[in-house]
């Protein structure tokens, strides 16, 4: 991958981490407000619970991937391996009971 390609696929990420960032901070504003005050209707409180897991998810990936970009290629894949297994452990809850099952 070209340096020119890198700068900005960089500028990319960092547009997408701002954006990410803030909507990540609204919707744990608002279940935290709403905790206290109860304003919202339950089926939103349930989504923006379920969101904003994976808000999180999806912003830890942006702002690594941004982070990684311009760093050699060993460090970009240990990233790549780490968010492999976030996503497989956030997706699948019982891999982990299923791969110590078969250790043992």
């Amino acid at each position: 991958m070209s340096k020119e390609t890198r700068e900005k696929l960089e500028k990319v990420f960092d547009f997408l981490g701002e954006i990410i960032a803030f909507v990540t901070a609204v919707v744990w504003a608002l279940v935290i407000i709403d905790q206290n005050f109860h304003f919202l209707p339950e089926v939103v409180v349930n989504i923006f619970n379920v969101v904003k897991s994976w808000l999180l998810l999806v912003l830890v990936g942006v702002v690594g991937f941004e982070a990684t970009i311009k760093r050699n290629f060993v460090i970009r894949l240990i990233f790549y391996i780490i968010m492999a297994i976030l996503i497989i452990f956030h997706c699948f809850p019982g891999t982990y009971d299923y791969l110590i099952g078969l250790i043992k």
